[in-house]
């Protein structure tokens, strides 16, 4: 059976699920293949909590913790309306091929239309060919104002 759900990240079933699901991401090649830190395992729960706009999405296979959506609610100036910017994916590797990704990522689009969203935005790595083929399946594509000028890159300047 499987189960689809909103994560209450004070309930310690969920907390368990989201630190356990997020650390086996993190130890995958596509997350960076280096499990959470303690301190971050210790303080993200809290902070999800107290983070405006911020859910997660939970998915079971028999009562068994199988896949993670991690989101969080900005804004697009362009639109002046909500987006929501999906996180983190992940599926572990006993439940991929269920079709977990999609019915979560039903979940979270019904999630942006409820809260008046214009978008969902997302990155994906390159070289992740499955995700990239199941994101663009879903009607995910690159993000682009004028084509003559090419999509839209993800940079990053880490701070610490």
């Amino acid at each position: 059976m499987i189960d689809i759900l909103l994560a209450d990240y004070k309930h310690p079933a969920h907390q368990q699920a989201i630190l356990m699901l997020l650390d086996a991401y993190a130890r995958d090649p596509m997350g960076g293949g280096q499990g959470l830190d303690k301190g971050v395992k210790r303080r993200l729960l809290p902070l999800l909590a107290e983070q405006p706009g911020a859910f997660s999405v939970l998915a079971f296979v028999d009562g068994k913790p199988a896949g993670l959506v991690n989101c969080f609610q900005a804004l697009s100036t362009f639109q002046a309306r909500p987006l929501v910017n999906i996180h983190d994916v992940t599926v572990l590797p006993e439940y991929r091929g269920r079709g977990l990704s999609t019915a979560m990522l039903q979940k979270v689009e019904e999630v942006a239309r409820q809260r008046g969203c214009c978008k969902l935005t997302l990155e994906v790595l390159e070289g992740n060919g499955i995700a990239r083929r199941a994101y663009e399946k879903f009607g995910f594509c690159g993000y682009e104002l004028d084509p003559a000028l090419g999509q839209a890159l993800f940079w990053e300047k880490k701070l610490s």
